[in-house]
């Protein structure tokens, strides 16, 4: 049985035991109808605790329910009849209490937390809003502001948050359940959560924040929806702000937007499919990094955070010295943000050095120094001489061939390709790309790594690029030839964030550094010669010293912060018009944004089919989590 009922003197304790998250689906549901049928009638039963066994408390709706005919009872019932039962319940929450499963302690009568839980509404994050009187009882229960930021902004909020707002009335610090049973002898009313009056809170606050998340939604109709679900709660009666939340709920469920934001969340769920996965891993508690610059003190501060110690090797003292200083400052503001709670600790696992004989004792080695053959090749095989033979040795690089820099090493399968993401402490996608002679060991190990970091990691095949950036690469290109037809960088980037992109190409090139896909161009055109359509503006740039914000201009001119138009941009796109003989153009509404899309698409089939990737869901993941494609759009192969 998914719900039992169990007597205990005089409270029963109802339990969910739906693995793996205990979702609300319709056995569940049907389960908690039959408990309440029982304790409603039971004379002895003055109390009631709702647990869950497992992990976790309701982790959330069974979302493999939706796109199918609904199936009674419904969720909204289910609480309903909670809530105005004539006994007390007590919801005892561990884990991950999140979507319908707060829903539903939000019907109980009270509620109690294991210290760790984490409570939240996340159902924007896939297009929703509450839909089982979320957004009706959260105001009722903690300040509007904060009910705000947790239906329209989809993120969780410890326990201790939640009893200092008063979502919870206590946090059991030893055993949950003896705690819960304590509470449910002390005959807490059973006052339905509908009847409390709405919190009080700050007005100008509440307006602020509903102005930056509709400002945030880009396009993303949920965030909206949510916003104004909330306003609505607070301004009407709850039987008119539960039948608006429903109508609103169910508009949502059959969207578009949803659809696709569904579709990121189950393929987010199923990367790393290649059964090398399920073998053996090696240890990685200690991890060298080659190069301190950004991504590799990206790559150590990540590592750290997660409890690692890390070995950072630079080739002077001064450098390893500013890569300290630069991993402090980061680990200092993650604390700052409340990501981490001891700083000092974890830079205390930090050794930098500039001696690879320090990385005698690594598991795995991470290089991020700069992308050249001859230097990676070098790295590769000094890292080889420093290190034993079960040091998995990896490469950060973005688009060189890892086939080539394995073959440098005695024992090629022990080479890995670890592409992240700037900000490496930040970016949640992590390529993780597979040479031809690689270990099964190796390919376990990896992803176990990605993992441990909480990063998304995908597979992906060796090829120019691997994925993202090979996609990126036939897009920009795709930019170029608009730029070449009549278009300027500002048209295409308004067409982008009017499609949802959170910047446009242009401005994303600006802050990555046109050097660096300068130096990849000039490898291509020295390997397979200039093309027909070789667009030569970029280059144009990078010769007069523009690239990007390191140098205060690029694509645009960056003065005092503001980023403008520039002149000199516009002079060297019509030189080059001038130079192939090409009149410019004005494009069709929506014509630009469609030739990219295109392009994209072109790409990922030919990714696919060739075995880069394993799935289009996984060009859409990494499009998504690495490079900005609008979540909502559900990534290239919905778009």
């Amino acid at each position: 049985m998914v719900v039992s009922v169990s007597v205990t003197g005089k409270v029963a304790v109802v339990t969910i035991d739906n693995p793996p998250v205990n979702a609300t689906s319709q056995a569940v549901r049907q389960g908690l109808f039959d408990a309440l049928a029982v304790t409603e009638t039971d004379d002895s039963v003055m109390a009631v605790i709702l647990a869950c066994a497992g992990k976790t408390f309701v982790a959330g709706a069974d979302v493999t329910e939706f796109g199918k005919p609904p199936a009674i009872p419904y969720l909204p019932d289910v609480i309903d009849a909670i809530e105005v039962a004539t006994k007390p319940w007590i919801a005892a929450l561990h884990g991950t209490v999140l979507g319908g499963g707060l829903e539903l302690a939000m019907g109980c009568h009270a509620r109690i937390a294991a210290p760790g839980t984490h409570l939240g509404l996340p159902e924007v994050t896939l297009g929703l809003i509450p839909g089982a009187g979320g957004t009706v009882r959260l105001p009722r229960l903690v300040p509007a502001t904060r009910a705000l930021e947790m239906i329209a902004g989809g993120k969780p909020i410890t326990a201790q948050q939640a009893l200092s707002d008063g979502l919870i009335d206590a946090i059991a610090e030893e055993n949950l359940l003896t705690h819960a049973l304590d509470l449910a002898k002390s005959s807490p009313q059973a006052i339905p959560t509908l009847q409390r009056d709405i919190q009080s809170f700050d007005q100008v606050a509440y307006d602020t924040l509903a102005r930056k998340l509709r400002a945030k939604a880009r396009g993303q109709i949920s965030i909206e929806a949510a916003v104004s679900a909330v306003e609505t709660a607070l301004t009407r009666a709850p039987a008119a702000a539960r039948a608006e939340e429903r109508k609103t709920f169910l508009r949502l469920k059959d969207s578009d937007q949803s659809a696709a934001l569904r579709q990121i969340f189950f393929a987010e769920r199923k990367t790393l499919r290649d059964p090398r996965v399920k073998g053996p891993v090696r240890p990685f508690e200690t991890t060298g990094v080659i190069g301190g610059g950004t991504m590799g003190a990206g790559i150590a501060s990540a590592c750290l955070m997660k409890g690692m110690a890390v070995r950072l090797v630079e080739q002077s003292a001064d450098r390893a010295a500013a890569a300290r200083e630069g991993i402090a400052h980061t680990l200092m503001g993650s604390a700052e943000r409340g990501l981490i709670d001891n700083p000092d600790d974890l830079l205390g696992r930090l050794t930098t050095t500039t001696s690879y004989a320090d990385l005698h004792d690594t598991d795995l080695v991470i290089e991020a120094v700069f992308e050249d053959m001859d230097i990676k090749k070098q790295v590769f095989a000094t890292i080889e001489r420093h290190t034993g033979p079960s040091t998995i040795i990896a490469t950060n690089t973005s688009y060189l061939d890892i086939n080539v820099m394995a073959r440098t090493l005695k024992d090629p399968t022990r080479a890995i390709g670890l592409h992240f993401f700037s900000p490496a402490h930040v970016m949640k996608l992590l390529e993780i790309v597979l040479p031809d002679t690689v270990a099964d060991y190796v390919v376990a190990t990896a992803a176990a790594f990605s993992k441990r970091l909480g990063k998304i990691g995908v597979f992906a095949g060796v090829c120019d690029g691997f994925i993202g950036n090979r996609i990126m690469s036939a897009y920009r290109h795709e930019a170029d030839l608009l730029l070449e037809e009549g278009a300027y960088p500002e048209d295409v980037d308004a067409a982008m964030q009017d499609f949802g992109f959170a910047i446009g190409i242009f401005q994303m090139q600006d802050l990555a550094g046109l050097d660096i896909a300068w130096a990849m161009r000039k490898r291509r055109v020295a390997e397979q010669g200039a093309g027909q359509d070789y667009v030569r503006i970029a280059d144009r740039l990078c010769e007069a010293g523009r690239f990007g914000h390191k140098t205060n201009a690029g694509w645009y001119d960056y003065s005092a912060g503001h980023q403008v138009p520039s002149d000199d941009v516009k002079d060297a796109i019509r030189a080059e018009r001038q130079a192939k003989a090409i009149a410019p153009r004005t494009f069709a509404e929506g014509e630009i944004m469609e030739r990219i899309l295109q392009r994209m698409r072109s790409e990922a089939n030919a990714i696919v089919s060739e075995g880069i990737a394993q799935s289009p869901d996984d060009i859409d993941v990494v499009m998504v989590n690495g490079y900005g494609f609008p979540r909502w759009r559900g990534g290239p192969s919905r778009s």
